[in-house]
């Protein structure tokens, strides 16, 4: 199977037609087809649903890209850490995370690393812990930046002198927005949006699950979120109140939000991982040290 192969393939899986990936391939329509057939032979598997007009992906040809996809972000990965390797320090460097307000911690490293090294490029992912933590052991990502409680045992880390207040996101009119914290009894009765990598760690043992104690059970989730940004518009548009971190969601003057810390007061530590034994490209190893020293 080769790289050319795959990158003929999705790019026909994100065309959605054999034209239209001719096209912003500059190749023929009969070589495209002929390269798609030899493909499908040599897997075995019937990968696109074709009509006279566009082409569908079956299940196989949806796993097929999403393989594909990562495949080629690798080889992609790859190259650009051996154009890194050059006498001027240059590259890509691939960043994972949570939403936090600790990435501005991050990110006046990486302005002033790339102050001296300009050919240095960022490129930011954002997930929880699971997303960035299969990002890392897959190599798609040089570090992450994880919320307390993670399991950072099979990492490298360094920890981020910031932590992160959990609280509620609210429309400035709901009824607790009079309070100026928010207990557990508050919450009780109310229609929560819960991120789901916090539902999913309530049931091991760590700060968030503890705060909420039995009265967890209790709880009416009646939506979950990724990213708070989203949860955000949830909370706008009258769904319920968002367990959040603070400075996530735009809560200024000018919103119809607001945020209410949790009282008892939680919070949350912060680490940058990278993979043990992970021989670092000359891009991310500068940035490795400037936050070792800057943090």
């Amino acid at each position: 199977m080769e790289i050319r192969v795959l990158r003929y393939f999705v790019t026909v899986a994100r065309e959605g037609s054999i034209t239209g990936a001719a096209d912003f391939l500059h190749v023929t329509q009969p070589t495209l087809s002929r390269q798609l057939k030899d493909l499908e032979q040599e897997l075995g598997k019937k990968l696109f649903i074709r009509s006279s007009h566009s082409i569908i992906l079956t299940d196989e040809g949806m796993l097929l890209r999403n393989r594909a996809e990562e495949i080629l972000d690798m080889v992609d990965k790859l190259e650009d850490e051996f154009k890194s390797m050059e006498e001027t320090v240059g590259g890509d460097i691939y960043l994972g995370g949570g939403e936090t307000d600790a990435m501005k911690q991050i990110a006046r490293v990486a302005r002033d690393l790339q102050s001296r090294y300009p050919n240095i490029r960022y490129h930011l992912y954002s997930g929880n812990e699971d997303d960035v933590t299969e990002r890392l052991d897959k190599g798609l990502l040089d570090f992450g930046v994880l919320i307390q409680p993670a399991n950072i045992s099979k990492y490298n880390y360094i920890n981020i002198p910031a932590k992160d207040v959990w609280g509620v996101v609210m429309r400035k009119d709901s009824p607790l927005a009079v309070k100026d914290s928010i207990q557990a009894s508050d919450l009780i009765q109310a229609p929560l949006i819960c991120s789901r990598q916090a539902i999913k760690q309530t049931f091991s043992k760590n700060d968030f699950a503890d705060w909420f104690g039995e009265d967890f059970n209790k709880l009416n989730v009646v939506t979950t979120y990724n990213l708070a940004y989203n949860a955000g518009a949830m909370v706008e548009g009258g769904i319920g109140y968002a367990i959040a971190i603070d400075k996530i969601v735009n809560t200024s003057n000018e919103s119809k939000l607001c945020f209410r810390p949790l009282e008892p007061r939680l919070e949350s530590g912060l680490n940058i991982v990278w993979k043990k034994h992970h021989v670092l490209s000359a891009a991310a190893d500068k940035l490795l040290k400037a936050i070792q020293e800057k943090l």
